[in-house]
């Protein structure tokens, strides 16, 4: 089924109508997700957002739960089941979407909120039509066409974008779009990425025996420990629990936190387990290619080039990869 470009902004406000519905548009001149309004202009056809829609599933800032105590104590949880739809969002980010659910979702414990978040979605994907200079991610086995785990997939025809459904989910949002839809319509050559990765199948069991070996001195040198690679990654879910007291009352709330800050791991006695540089980017790019894929079967990196492109001391994990790659350990 097609939709006509001309008919975007009425398909928007079928959707509208009982959901908040993102799109990529622009918040002072970045571009990211943003809350969709009539006559808003939505760019579907540009390079991926700076910054992933992560935050509208897993929140930057999230209340949990507010309490008051006295002769009794009271717990009231924050419960928010916000009907929402994620329009045009890249198959990178729906990978990442993937790795958040197995993290929130999966080994025997559910997270309320995300869970919640997550059941009231609707994924309208959008095959990539430009690729930015640090985009991997077919090296890292996504299609930048495709994504599978979307409840719609589209894909641009020129005049209009092409619809599939890939749930129920997607086929219930596309019959409210009803006589929106027509037959035909051809789509958009394929894209790839330019910039390719050697990303071998056995780099993650290689990595895990690379923890002592000299690439983290070299590969780490230039970090400034900004953690400015964490707040634009799509799939970095580190958090922080603090409360917010008055008197007898107060919230307790979570917020995102980075592996990447000194104070991260810090213990209460006082030890750091991570007290350099060093030990943090190792950790992270451990994480992302060796520790996660040991515990879910996959890797935590979509080769998104967010934290490459956005990175003020040029730290590139493409580039690691490549040299870890190469690194022959009978040496």
């Amino acid at each position: 089924m097609q939709l006509k470009k001309t008919d975007l902004d009425k398909a928007l406000k079928i959707l509208a109508a009982d959901a908040g519905v993102f799109v990529p548009g622009e918040i002072e001149n970045v571009k990211r997700f943003v809350l969709w309004e009539e006559g808003m202009e939505v760019d579907l056809t540009g390079e991926n957002t700076v910054l992933p829609p992560k935050d509208i599933l897993f929140p930057c800032t999230e209340k949990m739960y507010h309490y008051k105590m006295g002769k009794s104590i009271e717990i009231k949880e924050v419960v928010t089941q916000p009907k929402q739809v994620i329009f045009g969002i890249r198959p990178c980010d729906m990978r990442s979407i993937d790795c958040m659910d197995k993290v929130f979702l999966e080994k025997g414990y559910v997270d309320s909120f995300y869970s919640r978040r997550r059941d009231e979605v609707t994924l309208f994907a959008m095959g990539c039509v430009s690729v930015s200079r640090t985009c991997f991610c077919d090296s890292m086995g996504l299609d930048p066409n495709n994504a599978p785990n979307a409840d719609v997939m589209m894909h641009d025809a020129g005049d209009s974008l092409i619809m599939e459904a890939y749930t129920q989910k997607g086929r219930d949002a596309m019959e409210r779009l009803g006589a929106l839809l027509t037959e035909g319509g051809e789509a958009s050559a394929k894209t790839s990425c330019r910039l390719k990765v050697n990303m071998t199948e056995d780099l993650p069991e290689k990595l895990g025996k690379m923890f002592e070996h000299p690439i983290w001195d070299e590969v780490t040198r230039a970090c400034i420990g900004c953690a400015a690679c964490t707040y634009v990654c799509p799939t970095c879910y580190c958090f922080d629990i603090d409360s917010d007291n008055h008197g007898a009352e107060g919230t307790k709330y979570r917020c995102w936190d980075s592996c990447m800050f000194s104070d991260y791991s810090r213990m209460a006695g006082g030890h750091n387990p991570r007290p350099t540089k060093k030990e943090r980017v190792r950790n992270r790019y451990l994480h992302k290619l060796s520790f996660f894929y040991d515990r879910y079967g996959q890797l935590l990196c979509t080769g998104c080039g967010r934290c490459v492109e956005k990175c003020p001391a040029h730290m590139d994990i493409s580039t690691f990869i490549d040299k870890a790659a190469e690194v022959d350990l009978n040496e």
